[in-house]
């Protein structure tokens, strides 16, 4: 893949020092406005929140920001890069949330990887958002983190790199699968066993696709391999009917589809050719994916995708998280669940009515994407 991309955002992010700063909702030009808006005026505003709390809503920023948080321990496909490392890149999702969903976001990298230390940290910040957006905690630390952080707080918990990923690709399967003519019972190969691997499988068995098989670093995940963790064991029992043993191009040989959320260049042209005809190569590793699009359709896949802006049917969160947040901040939900990550996949997907290989999955810039998506929450 090409690095064209690296030399230009090193120096947009050197000459703007990142890409975010804080931008005043209202002028203080005069003692009567900084008497208003600081003290003494703003004590009311405090004594108001003292008596009552849910008044944040209201009387502050609350109901439209959001905290953007990560320990830097599976940042995009970098790996453990650390909390400094993780930066930009949550910096970019505040971004984001911004751009396409008009949601306040602040990015928040932590300097620990204890479960316990986060989610204190985090529940001592929630008071001030009105929601959480998890992002680049690895597995299986990262549904730890979301699970505690459920039961503590009443604000929705999304971790980013589970169901975002899980909605964008079952909104784009479900395209991808009317242009080759096939269905639910198609064979699909989810590459990669960490937070997005397993979260894709399990969103995909919800939608009712009934022959996904995972494979991680050590081959395929099936029932009576001893060095599973639960998560994988448990998946295990609901995935890989045929009770398929090996590595990843043993597994692919005669596959409908290929998900990779992974590492770059794990598929080689000969196992995309070892595919069933019509075959879907969705390439998601990033910043550079587990084959290339070209690379996937010279050796006769029908449909690719990746998860890079620079490619055309681009599977990525940015086209789900702004929407999806918009959606829960404007309905004030408490928590997401799995109904409403079916809702906005099918919603997503129905934005392309008449799908094509060059185009099944909308663009992030088409116009009301996450207008459609916020609707899925109510």
């Amino acid at each position: 893949m090409s690095n064209n991309f690296d030399d230009a955002s090193l120096a947009l992010h050197r000459q703007n020092k990142g890409k975010l700063g804080v931008f005043s909702k209202v002028a203080v030009r005069n003692r009567q406005d900084l008497s208003v808006a600081y003290t003494p005026g703003v004590a009311a505003v405090s004594m108001a929140l003292a008596a009552d709390p849910s008044l944040l809503y209201e009387l502050s920023p609350k109901g439209n920001t959001i905290a953007v948080v990560s320990d830097g321990s599976a940042v995009l496909g970098l790996g453990n890069v650390g909390p400094a490392a993780a930066y930009p890149v949550m910096e970019g999702k505040a971004l984001l949330f911004k751009e396409f969903g008009g949601v306040d976001a602040y990015p928040l990298v932590l300097k620990t990887q204890d479960v316990d230390a986060i989610v204190e940290l985090v529940c001592n910040l929630a008071d001030g958002f009105g929601g959480i957006n998890l992002e680049d905690i690895a597995a299986p630390r990262c549904f730890e983190v979301e699970e505690k952080l459920k039961a503590r707080l009443d604000i929705p918990v999304f971790h980013d790199d589970q169901h975002g990923t899980a909605i964008v690709v079952l909104a784009g399967l479900i395209n991808a699968l009317k242009v080759v003519g096939k269905d639910l019972h198609a064979r699909i190969v989810v590459n990669g066993a960490g937070a997005a691997g397993l979260s894709v499988t399990k969103l995909l068995l919800a939608h009712g696709f009934n022959n996904v098989i995972i494979v991680d670093s050590r081959g395929a995940v099936v029932k009576g391999r001893e060095d599973m963790n639960s998560v994988k064991m448990a998946l295990a029992e609901r995935t890989n009917p045929e009770g398929i043993n090996g590595d990843l191009a043993t597994v692919m040989k005669g596959a409908d589809v290929f998900i990779g959320v992974s590492k770059a260049g794990l598929v080689s042209q000969d196992m995309v050719r070892s595919m069933a005809p019509k075959a879907i190569v969705f390439a998601m590793a990033n910043p550079v994916p587990e084959i290339t699009e070209e690379e996937a359709r010279a050796a006769g896949a029908a449909i690719t995708a990746t998860g890079r802006s620079d490619c055309a049917n681009q599977l990525n969160n940015v086209l789900v998280f702004p929407g999806l947040f918009r959606g829960a901040l404007d309905a004030r939900i408490k928590q997401f669940d799995e109904s409403m990550f079916l809702r906005a996949a099918e919603a997503l997907a129905a934005i392309v009515s008449d799908p094509t290989a060059e185009h099944f999955i909308p663009s992030p810039f088409e116009e009301g994407v996450a207008e459609i998506i916020a609707k899925t929450i109510f």
